[in-house]
């Protein structure tokens, strides 16, 4: 059975993580995606650890955990582009792609004559995806853009944290590159719209401008819309909603547990479970807008009731009820979590550099029923690739590619 996008190839010319994302998604549903990488030293990933993935020895090998979360999936080829021979291979790998990502600060590629309006001369069919951290115009558009600080500049690091005047507060990113994240996400789904209508349409090409700040602000969702609709700036909350109450992690006997209630019957139903029911009825907590007006009041109750029992017991009690409810997990216990095993979001992977042993990769989340996820393609090692794909796709000869090889092109 053909994988959804095995009709595609995307050369990637991405790295780090935003673009290489969005190429990964693409590579799981079956596109063949070649990701240019510097020789000798390939994505700045490459050199993000440790942790390292280790041999059956126990031994470090060259492969970061980092550059192993992006890039399954892929090809590795080398290839310098400030040589005028890595350029012409580029141009002809661009003329048989349907997509090119890259991530070079706003005008680099250009300088090598590889911008969207000098490869579409070659390919005018091609989708041309460009990702920076300010996108292609405007007085921020030079300045490049990594995740910490757009988390920080777009807004979402005000929102995340703990309050103001209390301990421990102040703003703080999230743990993991949400921007970088979206904006890959975002990139995909432009990328395979683009597609679409190129499809549809009987061929044309596509230029692409993301920006990580850009996709910053849009996901401040419901935050930025509370702003634009009452001019009040959010504030942070830790963990409790703007919007929602009771709605955030409570200390129980023996750890914390996540009330979620979004309706007024779940509060009611959370009152019983905790052989309170009056509390429901009292006229400050009826309903949310008044439980949200009274914020301090219901937290210093439900406070109260939550403490009485542990975490398994409230879990135990609260879920039969249909009160959305959980525990605080490490990313240890979420991987052991029963769901996670029966789901398959981890897979493992035969690896060349672990002496063909499996390296534990984090599954894509997307099911298919009937065309499933093959994950039979590992993170390449750095130019590991190189060969085959200029012998394949290009056609070059053994002695053409010794030629490059000895140049340092490759």
């Amino acid at each position: 059975m053909s994988a959804a996008l095995s009709h595609l190839r995307v050369l990637d010319m991405s790295r780090i993580l935003a673009g290489p994302w969005a190429s990964q998604t693409l590579a799981d549903l079956g596109a063949e995606v070649i990701k240019i990488e510097r020789p000798a030293k390939g994505d700045d990933t490459r050199a993000w650890g440790p942790p390292f993935l280790k041999d059956q020895q126990g031994r470090d090998t060259s492969e970061t955990a980092y550059f192993l979360c992006a890039n399954r999936g892929k090809k590795s080829l080398t290839l310098d582009i400030a040589a005028p021979a890595g350029q012409d291979i580029i141009r002809r790998l661009a003329a048989q792609s349907d997509v090119l990502i890259e991530n070079f600060k706003v005008g680099d590629l250009a300088r090598y004559g590889l911008s969207y309006e000098d490869l579409k001369q070659v390919n005018p069919n091609l989708i041309y995806c460009s990702i920076t951290g300010f996108g292609q115009s405007g007085p921020f558009s030079a300045q490049a853009g990594y995740d910490f600080m757009i988390q920080g500049t777009g807004g979402l690091m005000s929102l995340t944290g703990t309050p103001d005047g209390m301990p421990g507060g102040g703003p703080q990113k999230v743990g993991v590159p949400v921007a970088d994240l979206m904006t890959g996400m975002y990139a995909t789904v432009a990328i395979l719209a683009a597609l679409t209508r190129r499809d549809r349409q009987g061929g044309g090409g596509e230029y692409i401008d993301m920006a990580l700040f850009d996709c910053q602000l849009a996901m401040l969702s419901n935050q930025a819309q509370n702003y634009l609709i009452s001019g009040s700036v959010p504030r942070r909350y830790g963990n409790a909603h703007p919007n929602v109450v009771p709605y955030q992690a409570f200390p129980t006997q023996d750890g914390h547990i996540i009330v979620a209630i979004g309706n007024d019957f779940q509060f009611g139903k959370f009152c019983e479970a905790a052989g309170e029911p009056a509390v429901a009825q009292d006229p400050r907590f009826l309903t949310n807008a008044d439980r949200v007006r009274n914020r301090q009041a219901i937290v210093a109750e439900m406070e109260r009731m939550v403490r009485r029992r542990t975490t398994q017991e409230w879990l135990e009690d609260l879920g039969p009820r249909g009160v959305p409810c959980g525990p605080i997990n490490t990313v240890q216990q979420s991987f052991a979590h029963p769901q996670a095993v029966h789901r398959g979001m981890q897979v493992d992977i035969e690896h060349p550099a672990n002496a063909h042993a499996k390296v534990p990769l984090v599954a894509n989340p997307i099911r298919f029923s009937e065309h499933p996820i093959a994950y039979d393609r590992p993170p390449p090692l750095l130019g590991e690739h190189t060969r085959q794909v200029l012998h394949e796709v290009l056609g070059l000869s053994e002695g053409e590619v010794q030629t490059l090889s000895d140049a340092g092109v490759l």
